[in-house]
């Protein structure tokens, strides 16, 4: 029976790309639910995790990276970053501490005006302190963000290494609602399976491939059943811009996605703890990040 004396609430997660967000809500969740690398726009998507205690309930969505928009792609990325602010109660900002510079500014001018004005609690959690050498170098940064005075709470964290995950957890919840429970405290995500495997392909991708092939290329999942031989079979296509990607992905007799293909279905069988036989097919969708009635199709 859930406790009376509950709290619970939505935690968005934001910040410019490539400062550990994903990182963040995956070691707190204690589950791969967002996918990462070190390329920038991983994320295009919210993703959402539930962390549950008998007291508390927190729902994290993770967002992506806040960029200047080149794409309608991008507006779309942004904007759901603008309607995750507010939705939530408390908006958790991350800052990488490695690229912290007292003569430039952390963060860009549009999303200092939208973190201003969102009217929510700001906690701002400077992430990656282990790569730091010298912890004292840490107290004047911390001085130097406070003299902006927008946020509420700033914590120094690593996000990779768990360091004082527990205490920001803690501040977190200070700020929710006294509130019964959202969701079942045994769900870690409302997301659905299909979604968590497009993005597993689209890790590889962004794995595999460099220059602009990962952010010109959009997975959907065509098909996702159980067949009678107690596998389940996923169909995934495999969305680029020009023929020339496409030779790419293919690469010279298939080997460049038959190895997709490969490493795809093994993490996604571990993730669905189940056999996958995945078939993949690459189709050229020209502009598609421009096209605002495909990117709705694709989700965005």
């Amino acid at each position: 029976m859930q406790n009376e004396n509950t709290k619970a609430g939505v935690a968005v997660i934001v910040g410019l790309p490539n400062v550990g967000k994903s990182t963040l809500l995956n070691s707190i969740i204690g589950e791969k639910l967002s996918i990462v690398t070190p390329k920038p726009q991983t994320t295009r998507k919210k993703v959402l995790g539930i962390y549950s205690t008998e007291e508390e309930q927190i729902v994290f969505i993770d967002t992506p990276g806040h960029i200047k928009p080149r794409y309608e792609l991008h507006r779309s990325m942004v904007q759901s970053i603008e309607d995750s602010l507010q939705e939530t109660d408390v908006v958790l900002v991350l800052t990488d501490v490695n690229e912290y510079d007292k003569h430039e500014q952390v963060f860009s001018d549009t999303f200092m005006s939208l973190l201003k004005h969102c009217g929510k609690p700001l906690i701002l959690a400077i992430n990656k302190i282990d790569l730091v050498r010298d912890k004292k170098t840490l107290l004047p940064i911390i001085l130097e963000i406070s003299k902006l005075e927008l946020f509420d709470e700033i914590i120094p964290i690593s996000a990779i290494k768990k360091i004082s995950l527990d205490e920001l957890l803690k501040v977190i919840t200070k700020y929710l609602p006294d509130s019964p429970f959202l969701y079942d405290p045994e769900y870690l995500s409302i997301q659905n399976e299909r979604f968590f495997v497009s993005e597993i392909i689209r890790e590889n991708i962004f794995k595999l491939f460099g220059e602009e092939i990962p952010f010109s290329t959009e997975v959907a999942i065509a098909e996702f059943k159980e067949r009678e031989n107690g596998k389940w079979h996923i169909a995934a296509d495999i969305i680029i811009e020009r023929d020339s990607q496409k030779k790419i992905i293919i690469g010279e007799k298939g080997i460049k996605i038959k190895t997709l293909g490969e490493q795809s279905r093994i993490a996604i069988e571990q993730h669905l703890n189940l056999p996958v036989f995945l078939t993949l097919f690459v189709k050229v969708r020209q502009k598609w990040r421009n096209n605002k009635n495909m990117l709705k199709s694709f989700g965005y």
